[in-house]
């Protein structure tokens, strides 16, 4: 495998002191030449429909090492394969999932939009996605709901037949992975989190990464996964989570090879892109 899932043993945020930071940093530069992960953002969406079989097929063509969906739960309890709340982008008729039966969610053209060659193209369930990841492959999965969503995910995989190391949740809501930590505490799960500047021009940004280190240490997550902004992470914010005791980090989305470069470096377990071939060639010696 290319890619690790590193446990780093760092001073509580109690005792860090600057001298602790550095060598925080230290032991986070002799950890980077380990090459991230590539995770297929829904799928091989520059390419193909996103959250579509179609694409998550094509993400392992592209040599993608993971892929990442996003999930909802139709009006029937369905755990289906689709970002937005509703289904007007991808589909062109307005149907809100939440509130609506999974037959109907399931009548509707995913593909069209993207090109006429993916005409037809389903929205898939999890299960469906469950059943397209190869062996030594890994799916993170993005629970876009709240933590209702979390007890029928229990369910279907008590039902299926995976292997919960190949999983890993995540979620933007906090609440969500407390949930998934305490129902499949089994399954490894990152929170995830955007940065929005506190003025434009300033500089500063939030959330920080002491910030960050709390929300992790309070839902129990294994990591974070953050949106990868070259402004706000660099080698001491990456330290500073160190010094917070989160163990682990991944960014989304990147598609440019210099920034994956430099996430890469920083020492990201994990590079999610909607060009998973061109990331992963820009990251091959």
């Amino acid at each position: 495998m290319r890619f690790s899932f590193p446990l780093l043993c760092c001073q509580s945020r109690e005792t860090v002191s600057l001298l602790g930071v550095a060598a925080i940093m230290l032991t986070t530069t002799l950890a980077k030449a380990e090459m991230p992960m590539i995770t297929a953002h829904r799928g091989a969406s520059h390419d193909a429909p996103e959250n579509t079989l179609a694409a998550f097929r094509l993400a392992w063509e592209q040599e993608a090492d993971a892929i990442e969906g996003d999930f909802r739960l139709s009006a029937d309890g369905e755990i289906v394969c689709i970002h937005d709340a509703d289904t007007k982008r991808t589909c062109g008729v307005q149907l809100v999932v939440a509130s609506t039966p999974f037959d109907e969610l399931r009548d509707l053209d995913y593909g069209r939009w993207k090109a006429a060659t993916f005409s037809g193209e389903p929205c898939p369930t999890l299960r469906e996605v469950l059943g397209a990841v190869p062996a030594g492959k890994l799916f993170f999965v993005e629970l876009k709901t709240g933590p209702e969503i979390v007890e029928p995910l229990r369910a279907l995989l008590r039902e299926v037949d995976v292997d919960l190391a190949s999983l890993v949740i995540i979620a933007f809501d906090e609440s969500t992975i407390a949930a998934c930590k305490k129902q499949l505490p089994e399954v490894k799960a990152h929170w995830l989190t955007s940065f929005k500047e506190t003025e434009k021009g300033s500089g500063e940004w939030l959330p920080t990464a002491a910030t960050i280190a709390a929300t992790v240490d309070r839902c129990g997550a294994d990591g974070v996964g953050m949106q990868g902004r070259r402004e706000v992470i660099d080698d001491a914010f990456v330290a500073a989570l160190r010094a917070g005791d989160v163990a682990e980090f991944h960014v989304w989305t990147i598609d440019e090879p210099a920034d994956a470069r430099y996430f890469a470096e920083l020492g990201a377990i994990g590079i999610t892109t909607n060009k998973p071939a061109v990331i992963r060639s820009s990251l091959t010696p």
